[in-house]
């Protein structure tokens, strides 16, 4: 009887261990890890074992792993911080960034590599990438298609390789509150597009990329993707000299209208994005800032198919800030998506840094307060870590930080509603179009004939101060 209760309590234990194992299932997923029951793709264990669901701990807190600023179900300004925001994981830079410059070889090597881009590799990389987010707590994510799914030999195989990475990223959806934001095909990395895409002078080129384009479609759409995002970055010249720049804009004009007839074809709801970039690589793109892309869509008529998605870093490469790409989309109702980035005003290129400067987080929010927030779209974080940051764990650090950032810049945004200085220095810099004649003027309706009976009435008109510093003042206050 006793080795019969000694043999029930070992077999007991042994359960209960099985049990807590299966639910905690911490082991590393990574090459040399020899955990049990790993899925086909050769995933085992966890891929970031050390780290728990990222959580809101305030101000105070020195865990470099919380949220400071950030709170998820906060409200402000009527709404959820996470529904202003609608915070968004770049799959490129986060799983596929290498660490490599034009200087430099890669420097980063994740413990779940394993060296190829095969479709095993790519299963893998998707699995992390919904741990990830799913620890990190933002709720969607966006691609480009040759990051997440290798080419094949064909485009048949290659497309066959994309069908089977979605179908995992589907199942990995499935059941929890992870969306697609967006979707978009890569049109710029392979040597085909050396010329440009919709834009090269070789029509199999054209061609090639509307097949590339439809099928990236496709699979947004069976994603539930709530947008598209057309990056030309290759869309422009190197030289005036052998380029037919009208020809090529009539070319890009006629992939956009495809683009936007098949949309509609295969009933996608989803809002079609244009993203602004002045040059690198090309020495000319197309699509140089937000009026550019303005004048573009509303040449050939396409103002009703597609919005804008602005970068900041690429605000910045064309000469201008960010808050004036933002009000430059806003004001023409065009305002769709924010790559949330900077760029370091030492270097010249597009450097994609996660954005931690409260001021100009502060101006953003001031675009997407005024905007009544960016919602179909979001914050996606088109943004990669420093060459020199090799730890798994700077992968949340750096998210950390940048949702932190644009968190203390809605933050503050609140405060200056609430204060009413700001609005109303603006709202008296103007009051004299409040008037009749005024009035008259913004309406259309006052022609040079009386507008010149005024001035004789008048006399010589007294101009008063734009009080910018004061308008500085009372912003530098709500940080």
């Amino acid at each position: 009887m006793k080795f019969k209760m000694i043999l029930l309590l070992f077999l007991l234990a042994l359960v209960v261990s099985t049990v807590n194992a299966e639910g905690q299932q911490t082991c590393a997923a990574n090459l040399e890890a020899k955990c049990d029951g790993g899925s086909s793709d050769g995933w085992k264990g966890e891929f970031f074992p050390g780290i728990s669901k990222i959580k809101y701990e305030g101000p105070t807190s020195k865990n470099p792993l919380s949220y400071k600023w950030y709170n998820a179900e906060e409200e402000i300004l009527g709404k959820k911080m996470k529904d202003w925001f609608r915070f968004s994981v770049a799959f490129w830079h986060t799983f596929r960034g290498t660490g490599a410059d034009p200087f430099g070889a890669p420097t980063k090597s994740w413990p779940w590599e394993d060296g190829t881009n095969s479709l095993a590799m790519a299963k893998r990389r998707m699995r992390a990438h919904f741990e990830f987010m799913d620890k990190l707590g933002v709720e969607r994510w966006c691609f480009h298609d040759r990051d997440i799914a290798p080419d094949g030999k064909t485009l048949m195989e290659t497309n066959a390789n994309l069908d089977e990475v979605v179908a995992l990223a589907k199942e990995l959806q499935e059941g929890n509150k992870i969306k697609l934001l967006w979707g978009t095909a890569q049109l710029f990395f392979h040597p085909r597009y050396m010329h440009g895409a919709a834009t090269s002078s070789e029509v199999g080129v054209y061609a090639y990329a509307a097949a590339q384009v439809k099928k990236a479609l496709e699979v947004t759409h069976y994603l539930g993707g709530e947008n598209y995002v057309f990056w030309g970055g290759r869309e422009g010249y190197q030289s005036l000299l052998n380029t037919d720049m009208q020809r090529e804009l009539d070319h890009l004009a006629r992939f956009l209208k495809a683009a936007a007839d098949y949309k509609k074809k295969i009933g996608f709801n989803g809002t079609l994005l244009i993203e602004p970039k002045p040059q690198e690589p090309t020495k000319h793109q197309y699509d140089w800032d937000a009026a550019t892309a303005y004048a573009f869509l509303q040449k050939y008529g396409l103002l009703g198919e597609f919005k804008l998605n602005i970068e900041c870093n690429h605000a910045t490469l064309s000469g201008h800030s960010c808050h004036h790409e933002l009000e430059t989309a806003r004001i023409n109702g065009l305002l769709g998506n924010i790559d949330a980035n900077t760029g370091d005003p030492q270097i010249g290129w597009d450097t994609d840094q996660f954005l931690t400067d409260i001021g100009e987080a502060t101006l953003v929010m001031l675009s997407v307060v005024r905007n009544g927030g960016i919602a179909p779209g979001g914050f996606n974080f088109d943004a990669k870590l420093r060459r020199e940051s090799t730890d798994v764990e700077d992968l949340f650090i750096a998210h950390i930080s940048g949702m932190d950032t644009l968190a203390r810049g809605l933050r503050n945004v609140a405060k200056l509603t609430e204060d009413g200085s700001l609005a109303e220095l603006v709202r008296k810099r103007y009051q004299s179009f409040d008037t009749e004649i005024g009035a008259l003027i913004e309406a259309g309706k006052a022609d040079f004939e009386t507008l010149e009976k005024k001035v004789m009435e008048w006399g010589e008109p007294s101009v008063p101060s734009g009080k910018q510093e004061l308008a500085e003042m009372i912003f530098q206050s709500a940080l």
